[in-house]
């Protein structure tokens, strides 16, 4: 079968999490199928296309568009019947380009990824059409946390907005994926006559994970993640103001490493916070750590960063919401805080506990085996798309 895949992130390198799961989904796919790849890009001449040409027959890239909350496109978005980020980044030469491999008669399938792309796909198609990861959690938790009334009146706007918008565009395809079963029942909530949702959880790649083999340091705690990207800054602002100096006071020698692009950003912390900048290869800085921190006070999907640890065997402390989506049970695959005090001792506990760290290590291990290595997830992703074209 030949497909025809969409993407609003050029995968390789796969440095972000939206990459990685495109990454691994357009090499599930090629091990059955024949792939055309039509990507944005920030620097279309600087894409890596040759990382791509095991797993893709064809390869074409267009420049990405940021969006501009003040450009006339955005501001007439106000009286759209869609988002209108979707209105503003909209690019032509894109929609033509998708037109025009679609009128070739060349293609089985079509997968969007992410809502982006999707919305290329407005027009009645002639074959299947996947929509791969919607995405509504980062929505419906922006109008719960909005810091005033005005703030989450707007979001509420912009959450109804989406709703008549993916009411009108959800029955154009066969099948939509979502990452969790959170996803799917708030997916079904805004959008209830739409029953084709399918979970197809983010995942990692485990075999890429043997061989990492260093030896975890004592007192040492990593978090993965781009300071660039609003939730994990907001939650490592919270953690090295307000959490670490307790944590300080009672193990001094801890160390905290930060991995990812902070853009000269400072944090609190001083010789006990480690900024590294962007890591080509973060593996061994996870494996050589005692703990991983997710922090995380918002958005959606699931993190990636949690399953990364759980697959080096690193046991992980997070908030409610940074395992949210995740099959996880507290004090068995993971250690969950949500307050300054809950994070500050659940740390020093498991930075002191050696039998909890291994316990730990050992479930989440089993669990990211057995529901989030891409080898388990892939066959049931290859399943539901090939049931679509029949």
């Amino acid at each position: 079968m030949r497909i025809l895949f969409l993407s609003a992130w050029f995968p390789y390198p796969s440095d972000n999490g939206s990459k990685l799961r495109i990454f691994n989904l357009l090499s599930g796919l090629s091990t059955k199928h024949e792939i055309t790849l039509l990507s944005f890009a920030d620097d279309p001449g600087k894409a890596q296309v040759n990382g791509l040409k095991e797993i893709c027959d064809s390869v074409q890239v267009i420049s990405n568009k940021e969006y501009n909350a003040h450009s006339k496109r955005a501001l007439l978005g106000f009286l759209g019947r869609k988002p209108r980020v979707l209105a503003d980044r909209y690019v032509p030469e894109m929609n033509d380009l998708i037109q025009k491999e679609l009128s070739s008669g060349a293609y089985q399938l079509v997968i969007a990824s992410q809502t982006y792309m999707a919305d290329y796909l407005v027009r009645n198609l002639e074959i299947p059409a996947v929509f791969e990861e919607v995405e509504v959690g980062v929505f419906t938790d922006a109008v719960r946390s909005g810091d005033n009334w005005f703030h989450q009146v707007r979001q509420q706007f912009t959450l109804s907005k989406l709703q008549s918008y993916l009411r009108t565009l959800l029955p154009r395809f066969s099948m939509s994926t979502v990452v969790s079963e959170k996803e799917k029942e708030l997916l079904q909530s805004l959008v209830p006559d739409y029953p084709e949702i399918e979970v197809i959880p983010n995942g990692v790649n485990l075999d890429a994970y043997m061989d990492v083999h260093v030896e975890p340091q004592p007192g040492k705690l990593v978090f993965a993640g781009s300071l660039t990207f609003s939730p994990n800054y907001q939650g490592m602002q919270w953690f090295t103001g307000r959490v670490l100096p307790q944590i300080i006071e009672t193990y001094p020698e801890v160390q905290l490493t930060i991995t990812g692009k902070n853009d000269g950003i400072n944090l609190p912390g001083g010789k006990h916070v480690q900024l590294t900048g962007y890591i080509d290869d973060v593996r061994p800085m996870i494996a050589s750590s005692w703990a991983s921190i997710a922090p995380i006070f918002s958005g959606g999907g699931t993190r990636l960063k949690i399953l990364e640890a759980f697959g080096l065997q690193t046991p992980v402390i997070a908030t409610s919401k940074g395992a949210e989506g995740l099959e996880v049970e507290h004090e068995k695959h993971i250690l969950i805080a949500d307050s300054e005090d809950e994070f500050v001792k659940e740390t020093i506990r498991l930075l002191n506990d050696a039998d909890l760290r291994q316990e730990l290590v050992e479930n989440a291990f089993q669990l990211v085996s057995e529901e989030y290595d891409w080898k388990v997830i892939m066959p049931k992703f290859l399943s539901l798309i090939e049931e679509r074209i029949k």
